[in-house]
């Protein structure tokens, strides 16, 4: 098995003959020579992942029972409502900050604390907001560049960096339900 092919089955992303690790007569491809259908491919791949990352939060959000929804383990910490507030909140700045696109939530102000029935309402329109983003962003601009964390990254690649933070706060969302006695499903798989 050659390097590319094991690094693409490592990451199942796939991305690195779309993404300018191909080669074609000798030489590396770039952006320039990408096509539609690569383009397409990889807004498909985008979509799965966020529809993924939808099902495994909404199984942990829906794991917790309602009345554990202001709880939080220290005094610093987020309640479980706040850490999806947060996500939300979040996601969609970031996202409409460097997409140049309108934010949802830019004249929206969510209560610090919410009911199961809010958080749930907000992540289904955060999980929306980011595929039609995916949707109908132009291929120019999914494969331009923008800076985030001090680095300067293609477009394509904050979707997952977005999709990264939410992970590390559904991480912390685990713990929660076990704290107050919920065992967290098993293994969603990918």
């Amino acid at each position: 098995m050659n390097r590319t092919r094991f690094l693409r089955n490592m990451l199942g992303l796939g991305l690195f003959s779309t993404l300018g690790c191909r080669v074609d007569n000798g030489k590396a491809a770039s952006t320039d020579d990408l096509t539609s259908s690569e383009a397409d491919k990889l807004r498909e791949e985008l979509i799965a992942a966020w529809h993924r990352s939808e099902s495994m939060t909404m199984t942990n959000v829906k794991q917790m029972p309602s009345e554990f929804f202001i709880f939080k383990y220290t005094d610093e910490a987020m309640t479980f409502s706040e850490q999806w507030r947060h996500c939300v909140i979040y996601t969609c700045g970031q996202l409409a900050a460097r997409l140049g696109i309108v934010n949802p939530y830019e004249n929206v102000k969510l209560p610090v604390q919410m009911s199961k029935e809010d958080v749930i309402k907000e992540l289904e329109n955060m999980y929306l907001f980011v595929r039609r983003s995916i949707k109908e962003l132009s291929e120019e601009k999914l494969f331009s560049e923008c800076e985030f964390a001090g680095k300067t990254i293609p477009v394509w690649r904050l979707f997952y960096a977005m999709e990264n933070h939410i992970i590390h706060h559904r991480g912390q969302c685990v713990v929660y339900l076990r704290l107050n006695g919920v065992v967290p499903k098993g293994f969603y798989g990918w």
